[in-house]
């Protein structure tokens, strides 16, 4: 059994939907050494948020940030955790609707995704520093 870990920081990013599946390939190399496998990337913030999706048209990243600022909106009266900015509650709300961590299978030393699949980073702040991420890579 491998079992790799490495926690990195990614540069900072606008608001918005990144994929960042060549970041994390070339911060774990040790990935090519796995057979048969799992990836597990946790990104350690309330903030901002992991999810695999569409990795070829940009228009389907645009769409993701239009339709979660339509579902969660800003500047609402009833949000009370507001310390800072108007972006602070909603980011939180998206966060927790997609999530912390992905889990990818690994197979013959590549990350098995689907062709037209990526890692996102999902930034939900107008200004956030790099995101810092966790990568846990284990298998035969």
């Amino acid at each position: 059994m491998k079992l790799y870990q490495k926690e990195i920081q990614l540069l900072a990013k606008p608001r918005g939907f990144h994929i960042i599946t060549e970041d994390i390939l070339k911060a774990l190399p040790e990935i090519e050494e796995i057979r048969l496998g799992q990836l597990q990337v946790f990104i350690k913030h309330t903030s901002a948020s992991l999810t695999i999706n569409e990795n070829a048209d940009p228009t389907v990243r645009q769409d993701f940030e239009s339709h979660f600022n339509f579902m969660v909106p800003e500047n609402q009266s009833y949000y009370k955790h507001t310390y800072e900015g108007s972006d602070d509650m909603p980011a939180h709300i998206k966060a927790a609707v997609l999530g912390p961590s992905v889990q990818i299978p690994i197979s013959n030393g590549k990350l098995n995704l689907g062709i037209w699949q990526g890692i996102y980073l999902c930034e939900h702040r107008n200004s956030a520093s790099g995101r810092h991420l966790v990568l846990t890579a284990f298998g035969q």
